[in-house]
């Protein structure tokens, strides 16, 4: 009985560590396989400050920013490879150095990869860096670095115009897999670059992949509780 009522107590003290374990590692969302990019958009101005980091993805650290510039080919954010964990920050953007994928590396682990255009014109089109959810709202901006007041912008997508808003923004308040596109804005006839905008409904792999990682995880807690049973 003594054993019993023993068996009974770690159990429940293992099931209340599974559950917050379980919270933390098993109910991600796909945007946490992506570095973290500031400001939170695609797009940026030349000379703009930019930050991509991968402090704490999957929890983890030591995480190193990786980067393809137009095609050329793949290095680190710092060119000391000793030092080149923490974020890649950019003091000031250039379009030929900095534009192009950005992706977290460590070990034999890879993160997705974000796309960052750094543009020399005038208007750049704010739109998420990551992937969106399936039935969230999202909201594209078209940004002028000549006026900040009073601008109608004209928006597109896929090279076919959509409409024109005074406000300069563009909300989409349902997205589905039919808003996926490149999308592009356009302010007293300067047009922004384009950027992807791409929709995620439920992954049912990516849940497979992360039930297979749990079930690893916590199958010999679960065979200890059947063994003191």
């Amino acid at each position: 009985m003594e054993v019993a009522a023993l068996c009974i107590r770690l159990l429940m003290m293992v099931l209340l560590l599974l559950i917050v374990q379980v919270d933390f590692s098993c109910s991600q969302t796909a945007d946490e396989a992506f570095p973290q990019v500031v400001q939170d958009r695609q797009q940026h101005f030349e000379y703009d400050p930019i930050e991509v980091s991968c402090e704490g993805l999957e929890g983890l650290t030591g995480w190193r920013v990786m980067r393809k510039v137009k095609e050329k080919d793949v290095k680190t954010c710092s060119p000391d490879w000793t030092t080149s964990t923490g974020p890649c920050k950019i003091t000031n953007a250039f379009q030929t150095s900095d534009s192009g994928e950005y992706w977290c590396e460590m070990g034999g682990k890879k993160s997705n990869a974000v796309n960052i255009t750094v543009t020399t014109g005038s208007v750049i089109l704010e739109s998420p860096v990551h992937p969106v959810k399936q039935g969230d709202a999202v909201s594209l901006y078209c940004i002028s670095k000549l006026t900040s007041s009073n601008i109608t912008a004209e928006f597109s997508k896929n090279g076919h115009v959509m409409e024109s808003r005074s406000t300069g923004n563009l909300t989409i308040e349902s997205v589905s897999t039919s808003n996926e596109g490149l999308y592009t804005c356009k302010i007293s006839g300067v047009e922004s670059p384009g950027s992807w905008l791409t929709v995620r409904g439920e992954s049912y792999h990516w849940f497979n992949i992360h039930l297979f990682y749990c079930i690893k995880l916590y199958l010999p807690y679960l065979l200890y509780a059947e063994v003191c049973g």
